[in-house]
């Protein structure tokens, strides 16, 4: 039985930092299975941040800078992780962080170049997990539900929580999933207003007030109504979200509290949608579910029908990275990796490209 040990690298649209994760990630009686043996989180400096941040009004050439460099930060880091705790590494798999996400028009783009990530760290790399499925006529989104479906099947509903919430779930034998809408990344664009990285627990939000007419607002986005596959990404966010918290003069507080109800409300609304059984059971990861106050609102809004689980921290805080190592197992072994029911493809793909070091 072969173990794949496998680094796991996730930087999601929140922009609260790199996660690493070190897996081993096996097949037996024809069951993927994993143990989470490391795992760190590497916050971004104020410079990483902002040329992420910023990215999206870069010229080409200054992208394609950018894209070399942050590939070299990110195998440094990995080969720190390595160094730090003497680990055995196989490959390491690695999302990058998107920029640039426009699937109606042939696009997306995460930057993170797999051969400066190989050249740093010394590890073969596999990477650019999204660009296949664009390619085959997909939106390049979300990914994680293939790890869903291997690894967390016992729930009825998965649901990431990291700056875009986004659900997936089985309906006759095929996975659906995709981006509800908003999550962390609005809360965190409203608390760098007072030079807060995030609202802890959501104490800020609990001690708010619904602001009805920005609540209107965000709940009338005509994005709720286009039917799945469907994605979103900063670009959106820029365009149709920003423009109403500006526009709203309010507390802080009352503009958390507000966007909290926003996010539990489309997200109860897309699980009473489908729900199949009486008693459901619906999995919260990303830093999203860290957020009390926003688990007790959404623990609320879908009733004693649901049941709202928060797993064990590691799961929380690592599992997108973690899927994204299976994701470069299963390219290592030519398995499907990305699923054509979840992101609208012509066909499921074994998608990532694979860079040695030099």
């Amino acid at each position: 039985m072969k173990v794949y040990k496998i680094i796991g690298l996730m930087s999601g649209t929140s922009l609260d930092g790199l996660d690493l994760a070190y897996c081993h990630i096996w097949e037996k009686n024809s069951t993927w299975e994993f143990d989470i043996k490391k795992t760190k989180s590497v916050s971004y400096s104020s410079e990483n941040l902002n040329s992420l941040k910023d990215a999206i009004d870069l010229s080409a050439e200054k992208l394609i800078e950018l894209h070399n460099r942050y590939g070299t930060w990110l195998g440094e880091q990995a080969l720190a992780f390595i160094n730090d705790n003497e680990l055995e590494v196989d490959y390491i798999a690695s999302h990058g962080h998107t920029t640039h996400h426009r699937p109606e028009m042939g696009v997306t783009f995460q930057v993170g170049s797999g051969q400066h990530l190989a050249n740093a760290s010394g590890h073969t790399v596999i990477n650019d997990f999204r660009t296949n499925d664009v390619a085959l006529g997909g939106q390049g989104a979300p990914l994680v539900p293939i790890g869903d479906r291997i690894f967390f099947n016992e729930y009825d509903f998965c649901l990431n929580l990291g700056g875009i919430s986004n659900i997936s779930f089985e309906v006759k034998d095929k996975r659906i999933a995709y981006d509800i809408g908003l999550a962390n990344m609005i809360l965190n664009y409203i608390t760098r207003k007072v030079n807060l990285d995030y609202d802890e627990d959501g104490k800020l939000a609990r001690s708010g007030n619904v602001n009805e007419g920005m609540l209107n607002r965000l709940n009338d986005l005509k994005y709720y109504l286009l039917p799945h596959p469907k994605s979103i990404g900063y670009e959106w966010f820029l365009e149709e979200v920003v423009p109403i918290v500006e526009d709203t003069i309010d507390a802080i507080e009352n503009l958390l509290h507000t966007s909290i109800h926003h996010i539990c409300d489309k997200i109860a609304q897309q699980v009473k949608l489908n729900a199949n059984h009486e008693k459901q059971r619906l999995l919260v990861t990303g830093g999203g579910a860290l957020n009390s106050f926003l688990i007790e609102t959404l623990q609320n809004k879908l009733g004693e029908a649901t049941k709202v689980i928060i797993p064990e921290k590691i799961i929380i805080e690592f599992k997108e990275a973690l899927v994204f190592a299976l994701m470069g197992v299963l390219r290592a072994e030519q398995q499907t990796n990305v699923l054509s029911s979840v992101t609208g493809a012509k066909k499921d793909s074994s998608s990532g490209v694979v860079y040695l070091p030099n």
